[in-house]
């Protein structure tokens, strides 16, 4: 046996390797950075203005919000398509769209990677896609932490985590506190599954159905891999826009992000008593994945709108009066909007029906 002294690198962390990984990740910082990110070379926290002009207050009474999250077993699927590129993109979703529903300004966005080996290509891969996400969500990603821990993690594993602040006027808060009876549903659709059930996913199509991550599926138009990697909607240029309306008067009472648990679940949380919603699945139609997973792993309807966002991934609530007007401003910048029901006087509850 060798009495040599042991290194780092025996150890299973590679130092030469990790700065390689590491020189990789300023650009993808620097082309999501706004005026409002103060440089500092080599600090060990990132610094961000709430104003960039201090005598032109953005807030009168700033209100900051945060939210965490991760990409769950939707990394099980990029590994098996040995695609890393687009889940840091669902990172920032599903961090920055849980914000939004306050009524928020995204801000800054940090992420967290622990992986059990060096591997820089697969860093830079990652972190491209929260670069990407942040661009679209217009936040800045300030910072982030890159941990190799081979005890913990096998060779070939990792893990992604993030988190997202934001900031709203107090008096423009969002809460739902302020949805009645009248409110009418408006849906903004998804661009799929995002990034909530891949653990029934995985089980349907692979373990159930034995499909290959490259079988090519002629009723999706692409292959397993492409349909379920497509990233998670970023709703911050619809928010931003409509949050604008609420200015003078409410036009949007409250705002719900649909993930796991879907429609029920994820609406019901921000009702005041007193309100029902009443929904009529028949006003959209799902993307194809949700009926070809549903025939695949013959999945009963009410599990299907339990688990899956079903094609909508974001519900605003808004006034009567106020609905043409937010629906003009969300032409602009949203795919699709969808009139899914209203607010009735009942039992905290939410309803679906055809």
């Amino acid at each position: 046996m060798s009495d040599s002294g042991l290194s780092y690198k025996d150890a299973g962390v590679d130092l030469e390797l990790y700065d390689q990984a590491m020189q990789k990740l300023p650009p993808l910082m620097r082309r999501t950075h706004t005026p409002r990110v103060m440089h500092l070379a080599d600090g060990f926290a990132g610094l961000f203005r709430l104003h960039d002009n201090p005598d032109r207050p953005r807030y009168r009474d700033p209100v900051l919000i945060s939210g965490t999250d991760g990409v769950g077993t939707k990394i099980k699927v990029a590994k098996l398509a040995e695609r890393y590129d687009t889940i840091g993109i669902d990172l920032v979703a599903m961090c920055v769209n849980d914000c939004l529903c306050l009524g928020a300004e995204p801000l800054f966005f940090l992420d967290y990677l622990a992986l059990g080996k060096d591997n820089p290509p697969l860093i830079a891969d990652l972190v491209k896609g929260v670069s990407d996400g942040c661009v679209e969500a217009g936040a800045a990603l300030l910072g982030g932490e890159t941990a190799i821990m081979p005890d913990v993690y096998g060779e070939e594993e990792f893990d992604l985590a993030g988190f997202c602040v934001g900031v709203a006027e107090r008096s423009r808060l969002i809460d739902g506190s302020q949805i009645r009876p009248g409110d009418v549903l408006l849906g903004l659709s998804s661009s799929g599954l995002h990034s909530n059930g891949f653990s029934l996913v995985r089980k349907i199509v692979f373990d159930r159905s034995g499909l290959s991550i490259d079988t090519h599926v002629e009723e999706l138009g692409g292959s397993v891999g492409d349909v379920l990697l497509t990233p998670t909607t970023i709703y911050a240029r619809e928010v931003n826009a409509v949050a604008a309306l609420n200015v003078d008067d409410v036009a949007v009472s409250g705002i719900a992000h649909i993930t796991g648990g879907g429609l029920a679940e994820n609406l019901v949380r921000i009702f005041p008593e007193g309100c029902r919603a009443e929904i009529a699945t028949s006003t959209w139609t799902p993307q194809p994945v949700f009926g070809w997973l549903q025939r695949l792993g013959k999945v009963a309807a009410e599990e299907m709108f339990h688990v899956f966002n079903m094609g909508i991934g974001l519900v605003l609530i808004v006034r009567p009066e106020r609905v043409a007007a937010v629906e003009t401003t969300l032409s602009a910048v949203a795919r699709n909007v969808i009139r899914l029901g209203e607010i009735v006087a009942g039992e905290k509850a939410v309803v679906l029906h055809e």
